[in-house]
């Protein structure tokens, strides 16, 4: 069987300040990279690591792999956060003020990528991953909120936010995925390790 851990990334500087990022690419934050290495204290074991390519992810999966020793980290673009058009860079309130009540009323701007298009490719992302560990072991992949929401949601699940570092465990038995249940890989109270450098 192959265990598939979806997590979502550490803090990022936008995440910091509520900035919509889409595909966008800010940095982690402090407490990002803080949240990845507690994370990585916790996680246990995996056999492989892959990532999203957007640096959010990408640098929280190394600090991981680098920590208990597991890597190269695997890159795969189709991991990456949906592309959410002229929201990126913008906070709820200026959403709110450009586009008026587009979010409570669920309109997406030009650009939103469609959930049947993200969907397409971050399947295809995981149907590689079950083929390159040829369908078993404990395999971490570090991605971004709206590919575990649109997954959760495919599979009837209420929406629920997930935290940073926030994860949703997937199950192919041979046959299928299945959802498995969610975990926190770092505690919320996350304190920075001045003395950690990355």
């Amino acid at each position: 069987m192959l265990n598939l851990l979806l997590a979502r990334h550490g803090q990022s500087e936008w995440n910091a300040v509520g900035r919509w990022q889409g595909q966008a690419d800010p940095p982690l934050s402090e407490l990002g990279r803080a949240q990845a290495l507690a994370a990585a204290r916790q996680a246990g074991t995996f056999d492989a690591i892959f990532a999203s390519d957007l640096s959010r992810a990408l640098n929280t999966s190394t600090i991981i792999s680098s920590t208990i020793g597991v890597g190269p980290v695997i890159v795969d673009p189709r991991l990456r956060e949906r592309d959410a058009g002229e929201y990126s860079g913008l906070t709820r309130d200026e959403i709110e003020a450009q586009f008026p009540g587009a979010l409570a009323e669920r309109r997406w701007p030009a650009g939103w990528e469609p959930d049947e298009v993200l969907l397409t490719r971050v399947w295809a992302a995981l149907d590689a991953i079950l083929e390159y560990c040829d369908g078993f072991g404990d395999i971490l992949a570090v991605t971004h909120g709206g590919v575990i929401y649109s997954i959760e949601d495919q599979h009837g699940q209420t929406h629920e936010r997930i935290g940073n570092l926030g994860g949703r465990w997937l199950h192919h038995d041979g046959a299928d995925w299945r959802l498995g249940e969610r975990i926190e890989l770092a505690p919320e109270n996350t304190i920075i390790d001045l003395d950690y450098m990355i």
